[in-house]
């Protein structure tokens, strides 16, 4: 009985001592917002093998994997039925060699694996979700190789939002594989105020749509409304947590370079996840100059981690502010107007607000040339529907 009771108490700490360490690592993950690619902005759900395999090639021959974006993301739609056993099987049509095989090649590119999944007991697109399969679909997923799992909240029924990511949150803990956890519960129940200790990131909104300021009558809008919902969720941002306004949707076709560009701009001002939804393998040269600036994409992933505030707002126009790090200021300068904007910055009063000392040399980040110092004021245009991005950079 002793010997028992010995054995079932070092099991115990044992058990305890190693879902301490996977936590650990599960906290150590995105310590920077995560940047990849999702298939369901441009694909939805019409996706297969061939396809992602064409899509990880791209990631590679574009330079968007050596520019940060690491997460390949299958949405919804890879999945089929559930076997007798329980375990989740992918589409055979779309993925006759199964996720395994898909992951390990992903892998073999330089690349991290995410999949999809749901809360409730259908996906969105009405396959089979993980409701009372949580820990099974998380060892399957650790087998797989997978990196990130995006899990929806369709098809929940009565379910306590909280109670069910932190379910899925302990069997991805107990499969024993680093995986960043998406909550993708479209702001419902503020996950800002729950989700911390839970996952990496949560969905603050519903879904974003291609266009600048669109509303469809099931919820989802253009990214400037989005962009409005951000205001007052800054502190709940940080390291290893973010707040996730959605993908973005730069390049799928319905809006103009300049809308793309100061939808980019924006999310790397909120430090949001930049996870592209664009058909890759056919990316334009504007296109790409977008996706690709190393300026931009620092501002992002400034190892601060501080989600930007937005300082003025005076009609159509508004100034917002991103601490760095080494004590460095990003601003964007944003025109939702029809009509230019002749701005006059005066630098005095960042320098007060954010308490920098000394003289910044102000780098405009699309431009990549430096244009002026603190030391005076700056006179920019800012063309409609447009934005100009700015780095105070410490003068050496």
């Amino acid at each position: 009985m002793k010997r028992t009771l010995v054995l079932f108490l070092t099991l115990a700490v044992g058990l305890v001592l190693s879902a301490g360490l996977m936590a650990q690592k599960f906290k150590n993950l995105a310590l920077t917002p995560p940047m990849g690619w999702n298939s369901w902005n441009c694909f939805g759900p019409n996706i297969n093998e061939e396809l992602i395999k064409e899509i990880a090639d791209a990631m590679v021959s574009t330079g968007m994997r050596d520019a940060g974006y690491v997460y390949l993301v299958i949405d919804d739609g890879w999945q089929w039925k559930r076997d007798e056993e329980g375990n989740i099987i992918p589409n055979p049509k779309k993925f006759p060699h199964g996720m395994k095989a898909l992951a390990d090649y992903v892998h073999s590119k330089g690349l991290k694996f995410g999949i999809y999944s749901d809360a409730g007991r259908k996906t969105c697109q009405g396959l089979p979700g993980s409701r009372g399969y949580e820990y099974q679909d998380a060892r399957t997923y650790a087998g797989w190789g997978v990196d990130y799992l995006k899990y929806d909240w369709c098809y929940h029924g009565k379910q306590n939002a909280e109670a069910s990511y932190k379910l899925m949150r302990d069997a991805l803990y107990r499969a024993g594989r680093p995986i960043v956890f998406s909550i993708c519960e479209w702001g419902t129940t503020k996950p800002w105020t729950w989700a911390k200790d839970i996952g990496h990131l949560w969905r603050t909104t519903e879904d974003i749509q291609d266009c600048w300021d669109c509303v469809n009558e099931w919820g989802g809008m253009g990214w400037t409304l989005i962009l409005d919902k951000q205001v007052g969720l800054e502190s709940y941002a940080g390291p290893g947590h973010w707040n996730d306004p959605d993908m973005l949707e730069v390049g799928n076709g319905g809006m103009t370079l300049n809308e793309y560009r100061a939808h980019f701009s924006m999310w790397c001002m909120l430090a949001a996840p930049l996870m592209a939804g664009n058909d890759i393998r056919k990316m334009t040269a504007e296109i790409k100059e977008i996706l690709l600036n190393r300026e931009v994409i620092a501002v992002d992933q400034d190892p601060l981690g501080r989600q930007g505030i937005k300082l003025t707002d005076i009609g159509d126009y508004e100034i917002w502010a991103k601490e760095l790090a080494g004590g460095e200021l990003a601003v964007a300068l944003l025109n939702r107007g029809t009509v230019p904007v002749n701005a006059v910055l005066r630098w005095g009063y960042f320098l007060r607000k954010f308490k920098m000392r000394g003289v910044y040399k102000i780098r405009d980040l699309w431009k990549h040339k430096f244009v002026g110092t603190t030391s005076r004021k700056l006179k920019v245009k800012v063309p409609p529907h447009d934005v100009i991005m700015l780095r105070l950079v410490k003068a050496r």
